[in-house]
């Protein structure tokens, strides 16, 4: 048992040497007084209010129950989740069903996908969540180049004989912070009817679109979209995802998707709490926008001033270094400037990917960007024979 154990410990060794050793982060509260986050995905700035709003929440909700006891499948209380699901269903037009998280979710779903005859074809860049969804359905998926729709179309072409083609994207991707082409993959749809369209919004929830849906709402293309994934844990600060389709769809998922068959269900007061959160989303136009326009500067500078562009057209914007121990460098200088903003490293993206992730959110202020960018300036400088 002892040589088993070394053997571990050689690996996390290795892993030490080529900076690449991961670590559970400190709690924020913990870390100094006035320390920006610059990492998590609180794109709304309501987990900086998670305190008051819980207080408002526990003034208005009468639910305190704090465990289901089993999966929706076992569970007698359900109350929360349905009233979630008809809030749901009611603002997509489509029926909705909660999981546990986005994992959970693309696992579930993309596996509870796979009846006979089916292809999966995936942007190259898809999260692993999906990739991990395509393994466990055990049927034949080919990944197209990244936003790349003529790719995407040889490969349609290839497969069009098939029982049906799911083509599996992000609405806006969580590493370099670009979008999809919404409306070139809806129209494929035309040319090829055995073509499913699953997009998943967990970065675009909260965000994007007049009510805050996601980026399939703002570009007016909710109908268009078969199979539409979101998540709870980012802009509504709050924790779970769900999936939102067709009512076939749903009552298959109910009967095939095992990560919801097989995990206790969320806790009613954390669906309850989700509900009153979203209700207050549709209505916060003034904190999208607000966001847009810190993002929108906070691009532009980045580019300017290190001269190296940004994919990026949302609040997620990466500043590419190239190198695993520079990002672990950059990381531990900004955090001295007062910005947690932690390292990118493989395997999350691949050799020569390593970047500081910037995660923007609305409780920032605009003096916050302009210091951010100063910083920015001067590490972009003191390290310029190191970028890539």
């Amino acid at each position: 048992m002892i040589g088993y154990h070394e053997d571990f410990r050689e690996e996390l060794t290795a892993l030490e040497a080529q900076s690449r050793l991961r670590k559970l982060p400190e709690d924020f509260a913990a870390l100094r007084p006035g320390l920006i986050d610059m990492s998590s995905n609180d794109y709304l700035g309501l987990a900086a209010e998670g305190e008051s709003l819980a207080e408002e929440f526990l003034s208005v909700s009468k639910c305190r129950d704090f465990t289901s006891c089993a999966s929706r499948l076992l569970s007698h209380r359900q109350k929360e989740h349905l009233l979630l699901e008809d809030l749901l269903s009611s603002l997509y037009g489509k029926e909705a069903l909660i999981f546990n998280s986005g994992y959970h979710a693309n696992v579930g779903v993309i596996q509870a996908l796979a009846l006979p005859g089916t292809i999966f074809v995936a942007d190259r860049l898809a999260h692993a969540s999906m990739i991990d969804g395509l393994i466990l359905s055990r049927s034949p998926f080919e990944r197209f180049r990244h936003n790349d729709i003529n790719h995407l179309k040889r490969i349609l072409l290839k497969h069009r004989e098939a029982a049906r083609i799911v083509v599996i994207t992000e609405a806006i991707f969580s590493m370099d912070g670009d979008s999809a082409p919404l409306h070139e993959l809806t129209a494929l749809k035309e040319e090829f009817p055995n073509m499913l369209l699953y997009l998943d919004e967990a970065h675009s929830v909260g965000v994007c679109g007049p009510q805050g849906l996601g980026r399939a709402e703002e570009e007016n293309l909710l109908d268009n979209i078969d199979i539409i994934i979101g998540t709870f844990g980012k802009a509504l600060a709050s924790s779970g995802a769900f999936v939102a389709t067709s009512p076939a769809v749903k009552e298959w998922l109910i009967n095939s998707a095992r990560s919801l068959i097989f995990s206790t269900a969320l806790p009613p007061v954390n669906v309850a709490y989700t509900r009153f959160i979203l209700e207050k989303v549709v209505d916060m136009n003034e904190r999208r926008q607000r966001l847009k326009c810190l993002s929108a500067k906070f691009r532009e500078g980045l580019s300017r001033l290190t001269g190296a562009h940004t994919p990026s057209v949302s609040q997620i914007v990466p500043w590419i270094t190239g190198d695993s121990a520079l990002a672990l460098k950059i990381s531990a200088d900004l955090r001295e400037a007062g910005f947690d903003a932690l390292p990118i490293r493989r395997p999350t993206v691949p050799p020569g990917g390593e970047r500081i992730r910037f995660s923007l959110s609305a409780s920032l202020t605009e003096e916050d960007i302009s210091r951010l960018l100063y910083h920015i300036n001067s590490l972009s400088a003191h390290y310029a024979d190191r970028m890539a």
